[in-house]
């Protein structure tokens, strides 16, 4: 098998465990490894095709998405732990009583 191949399927292969790991878990900080796993994964095939191409936009949009992963984790920490100082807990079951009725 071509080693593009295989950094392609590692890279999909990474992106699923991602999103199991955002269905299947309830902790919000290990939802957001999981988010993170999901946008490096994502980064890891803009490369290889950028590579396989010969391209420089896998490259550049790999940055943007570098950018965003980046904001997104200090935005979702600054979330998280203003809940945990509200309700003393990660779960996210706990945090469906936040809603208004």
């Amino acid at each position: 098998m071509n080693e593009t191949y295989f950094i392609i399927l590692t890279s999909i292969i990474y992106f699923f465990i991602g999103v199991l790991v955002i269905l299947f878990r309830k902790n919000t900080l290990i939802m957001l490894m999981g988010l993170e796993l999901m946008l490096n994964s994502a980064n890891f095939f803009l490369i290889t095709v950028g590579n396989i191409t010969k391209n420089l936009d896998g490259q550049i949009f790999a940055l943007l998405v570098l950018a965003i992963a980046a904001a997104e984790v200090a935005l979702g920490l600054a979330i998280v732990v203003n809940l945990f100082r509200l309700k003393q807990t990660t779960d996210i079951d706990e945090f469906y009583s936040l809603r208004s009725k």
